[in-house]
């Protein structure tokens, strides 16, 4: 790509300082100067601010006959308005390819955009005094995605707007929903793993623009309806839209393609030499390594690759906003890209794999599973059972109050946050308490998943008399899985009665 001032004539066209990227001839295009070229993209979008302003779409080189002059498909004599061909942004379910094609070899990336802070208007933001500064929603407009959070012009046309992710990938755009991540729910989940499936065969690699409220539900959802899938899904989003200017968007969008199309080759798919952080001991040296692979689900935050059934949102306001309390991170973005080989998932079967947590089932420990996947051959799973509900246990609660019947009033799954390794309250009688209570419940048919409050360790429920008496009941006790996790992949095994539940599909045991 040229520099403005190389194909402004003589650097005469007007300055102003705003940048440009674009690939053209040095003088003209389609016959006209390259100044008159910046007065109609003025005319075009003079809503957009000079200091983010650049060609409105790219402009391709060597198209030969003219018969495609930018990667939009605009052709002579068109004219650029809202839902063309050309359109700058393009209408909500419509692709958009806001890139220059190269000649080198590139992997094609797939953006999809569900909603979120990423792509919404700092419009919707102000800064409150009396919060010391903070960046906040205007009153009355978070998670009103209406009118003043609908995607802005630098998402859809974010490779004007981060060019630097033009030297990765070739990107496509599409905008599948605009919603606030709050009502992202397993309708939703449905729907954008289902796109993900249709467009699987079509692009080396994906990335999923989320808000960060549920992203790791959403996450944990693609990665086990989709296991399998063999090609990187990356889900990433921001604390500060694309537009602001300590945003931490643009960094999360430039590391989630730097993942996703790590170690592509064009003939080989993604695989190529790579710097391996995992050490064989204490103060090891890094290993060269080669034939790294992603093909898992991922969620890309904060300068951290982490596995996305392992996710978790921890902060609600610092920029590294999730964590993985299980399972340690796939890479390490900083300076360079610290790949951690022997943490990605691969996928043939169980198996003592090394470095991972412990996976257990009812009566214990099972072996060490924690990056292996059952799913060799890719199966789509795209149907869910959403009537889950997560039931912490507190102290000095009574079930029966404050539950009831949950299967009477359509509950068929229950994920169960015992204390510690499994362990609840003794009950006085047969009348009150959980066990009673749970007994009741798996009378009527309810599926009880066994889990820990705790966010890491093994379950051993069978230390404890009500564990042992939970378990006699019919309650699968199984590996610690994050609360997200367990959620979904109970909604998925009651639509999908053939799996079992302490069985890997995505390395989330």
């Amino acid at each position: 790509s040229a520099s403005r001032e190389d194909i402004i004539d003589g650097g005469r066209a007007r300055d102003g300082g705003r940048g440009c990227t674009a690939s053209a001839t040095r003088r003209t295009f389609r016959g006209k100067r390259v100044s008159q070229i910046f007065e109609d993209a003025d005319a075009v979008s003079p809503q957009m601010e000079p200091a983010s302003f650049f060609f409105p779409t790219a402009i391709a080189v060597g198209s030969g006959d003219g018969s495609r002059l930018d990667a939009a498909g605009t052709k002579p004599g068109e004219t650029f308005s809202l839902g063309s061909e050309a359109c700058l942004v393009p209408l909500q379910g419509n692709t958009h390819r806001p890139i220059v094609y190269q000649t080198k070899p590139l992997p094609s990336v797939l953006i999809l955009h569900t909603g979120g802070t990423l792509g919404m208007s700092s419009l919707a933001l102000e800064t409150r005094d009396d919060l010391l500064g903070a960046v906040v929603f205007k009153e009355g407009t978070g998670g009103d995605y209406t009118t003043p959070l609908q995607p802005s012009n630098l998402l859809l046309n974010l490779v004007t707007v981060v060019p630097e992710l033009r030297t990765f990938a070739n990107l496509e755009v599409k905008v599948l929903m605009n919603k606030d991540s709050c009502q992202i729910g397993p309708h939703e989940w449905v729907q954008i793993a289902t796109e993900l499936d249709e467009q699987r065969g079509k692009f080396d690699a994906f990335i999923v623009v989320h808000g960060t409220d549920t992203l790791a539900y959403t996450a944990s959802a693609l990665s086990l309806m989709l296991a399998g899938f063999k090609k990187p899904i990356i889900v990433t989003g921001s604390q500060l839209p694309l537009d602001m200017p300590r945003s931490d968007a643009r960094q999360n969008l430039i590391d989630a393609v730097t993942c996703a199309t790590a170690g592509f080759d064009a003939g080989n798919g993604h695989t190529a030499t790579v710097r391996d952080s995992s050490n064989d001991g204490i103060g090891a040296p890094d290993k060269t390594v080669t034939s790294l692979t992603l093909r898992e689900v991922a969620v890309c935050f904060g300068g951290k690759l982490l596995r996305a059934n392992r996710t978790r949102k921890t902060s609600a306001t610092v920029y590294s906003a999730f964590g993985s309390p299980q399972y340690p991170p796939l890479a390490q973005l900083g300076v360079g890209v610290e790949w951690k080989k022997d943490a990605l998932l691969f996928h043939g079967g169980f198996g003592n794999t090394g470095n991972t947590g412990n996976t257990t089932s009812n009566t214990g420990n099972t072996g060490n599973t924690g990056n292996t996947s059952n799913a060799d051959e890719y199966t789509p799973r795209l149907k869910l059972n959403p009537n889950v509900l997560r039931v912490p246990i507190v102290p000095g609660c009574a079930p029966e109050l404050a539950y009831g019947d949950l299967h009477g009033r359509g509950v068929r799954g229950i994920v169960l946050e015992a204390f510690g390794v499994g362990n609840m309250p003794m009950s006085v009688d047969d009348v009150s308490g959980w066990i009673p209570w749970l007994r009741g419940q798996r009378n009527k048919g309810m599926v009880i998943y066994l889990t820990s409050q705790c966010e890491s360790g093994d379950m051993h429920p069978e230390l404890y008399a009500t564990g042992s008496a939970a378990l006699g009941l019919g309650a699968i006790a199984g590996p610690i899985m994050t609360p997200e996790c367990a959620v979904v992949k109970l909604m998925l095994c009651l639509a999908h009665p053939e799996l079992p539940l302490t069985a890997p599909l995505a390395g989330e045991l």
